[in-house]
Protein backbone atom coordinates (compact mmCIF):
# COMPACT_ATOMS: atom_id res chain seq x y z
CA UNK A 1 0.00 0.00 0.00
CA UNK A 2 1.51 3.70 -1.20
CA UNK A 3 -0.34 5.76 1.58
CA UNK A 4 0.95 9.25 1.60
CA UNK A 5 -0.62 9.38 5.47
CA UNK A 6 0.85 5.86 6.54
CA UNK A 7 4.32 7.05 4.98
CA UNK A 8 4.14 10.10 7.53
CA UNK A 9 3.09 8.39 10.46
CA UNK A 10 6.22 5.48 9.76
CA UNK A 11 8.46 8.54 9.49
CA UNK A 12 9.38 7.87 6.13
CA UNK A 13 7.93 11.50 5.28
CA UNK A 14 8.77 14.69 6.90
CA UNK A 15 5.61 16.78 8.72
CA UNK A 16 5.35 19.22 11.33
CA UNK A 17 4.16 17.19 14.07
CA UNK A 18 1.49 19.32 16.85
CA UNK A 19 0.35 16.77 18.85
CA UNK A 20 0.70 12.68 18.73
CA UNK A 21 -0.30 9.78 21.04
CA UNK A 22 -0.26 6.14 20.41
CA UNK A 23 -3.24 5.67 18.66
CA UNK A 24 -3.47 9.30 16.42
CA UNK A 25 -0.83 11.98 15.32
CA UNK A 26 -1.83 14.97 14.20
CA UNK A 27 0.57 17.54 11.58
CA UNK A 28 0.62 20.66 9.45
CA UNK A 29 -1.19 20.51 6.29
CA UNK A 30 1.12 21.15 3.33
CA UNK A 31 -1.78 22.62 1.21
CA UNK A 32 -3.44 25.47 3.91
CA UNK A 33 -6.89 26.46 3.29
CA UNK A 34 -6.67 28.69 6.20
CA UNK A 35 -3.81 29.96 8.69
CA UNK A 36 -4.26 26.66 11.16
CA UNK A 37 -5.04 23.78 8.97
CA UNK A 38 -3.97 20.68 11.18
CA UNK A 39 -5.08 16.89 9.76
CA UNK A 40 -5.33 14.22 12.40
CA UNK A 41 -5.03 11.02 11.21
CA UNK A 42 -5.52 7.62 13.06
CA UNK A 43 -2.13 5.49 12.56
CA UNK A 44 -4.25 2.25 12.03
CA UNK A 45 -5.08 2.68 8.00
CA UNK A 46 -8.58 3.19 7.81
CA UNK A 47 -9.96 4.48 4.65
CA UNK A 48 -13.00 6.85 5.95
CA UNK A 49 -14.97 7.22 9.13
CA UNK A 50 -17.45 4.56 7.65
CA UNK A 51 -14.36 1.94 7.66
CA UNK A 52 -13.53 2.90 11.53
CA UNK A 53 -13.42 -0.10 13.57
CA UNK A 54 -16.77 -0.74 15.77
CA UNK A 55 -14.19 -3.20 17.65
CA UNK A 56 -11.62 -0.70 18.52
CA UNK A 57 -13.88 2.23 20.39
CA UNK A 58 -10.04 3.76 21.55
CA UNK A 59 -9.31 5.29 18.32
CA UNK A 60 -12.47 6.90 18.24
CA UNK A 61 -11.74 8.20 21.75
CA UNK A 62 -8.00 9.28 20.64
CA UNK A 63 -9.13 11.11 17.67
CA UNK A 64 -11.33 13.08 19.38
CA UNK A 65 -9.18 13.45 22.09
CA UNK A 66 -6.95 15.04 19.58
CA UNK A 67 -9.03 17.00 18.30
CA UNK A 68 -9.56 19.10 21.53
CA UNK A 69 -5.82 19.39 22.39
CA UNK A 70 -5.00 20.20 18.34
CA UNK A 71 -7.60 23.04 18.99
CA UNK A 72 -6.20 24.51 22.43
CA UNK A 73 -2.91 23.88 21.17
CA UNK A 74 -2.91 26.19 18.26
CA UNK A 75 -5.40 28.73 19.77
CA UNK A 76 -8.64 27.99 18.09
CA UNK A 77 -10.49 26.44 20.22
CA UNK A 78 -11.98 29.58 22.24
CA UNK A 79 -12.45 31.42 18.46
CA UNK A 80 -13.92 28.65 16.95
CA UNK A 81 -12.64 26.36 14.13
CA UNK A 82 -14.12 23.83 11.19
CA UNK A 83 -13.71 20.32 11.51
CA UNK A 84 -14.21 18.11 7.79
CA UNK A 85 -13.79 14.96 7.50
CA UNK A 86 -14.72 14.23 3.41
CA UNK A 87 -15.74 10.34 2.87
CA UNK A 88 -15.16 9.41 -1.32
CA UNK A 89 -14.08 11.24 -4.12
CA UNK A 90 -17.52 12.70 -4.68
CA UNK A 91 -16.96 14.99 -1.46
CA UNK A 92 -13.45 15.71 -1.90
CA UNK A 93 -11.24 13.00 -0.30
CA UNK A 94 -7.60 12.75 -2.04
CA UNK A 95 -5.97 10.60 0.51
CA UNK A 96 -7.99 7.03 1.40
CA UNK A 97 -6.75 7.31 4.88
CA UNK A 98 -9.12 8.93 7.44
CA UNK A 99 -8.09 12.17 8.53
CA UNK A 100 -10.25 15.52 9.83
CA UNK A 101 -9.33 18.79 8.93
CA UNK A 102 -9.51 21.73 11.70
CA UNK A 103 -9.14 25.00 10.26
CA UNK A 104 -9.23 28.31 11.69
CA UNK A 105 -7.58 31.67 12.45
CA UNK A 106 -9.58 33.51 10.50
CA UNK A 107 -13.39 33.91 9.64
CA UNK A 108 -14.43 31.31 7.70
CA UNK A 109 -17.22 31.24 5.16
CA UNK A 110 -19.92 28.92 5.09
CA UNK A 111 -19.88 27.02 1.39
CA UNK A 112 -21.76 23.92 1.04
CA UNK A 113 -22.04 23.84 -3.02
Amino acid sequence: MDCIFCRIINGELPSKKIYESEHVLAFEDIQKAAPIHVLIVPKLHVESILELPEDRPELLVELHKAIKEVATLTGVAQEGFRLVSNKGKAAGQTVFHLHFHILGGRDLELTLA
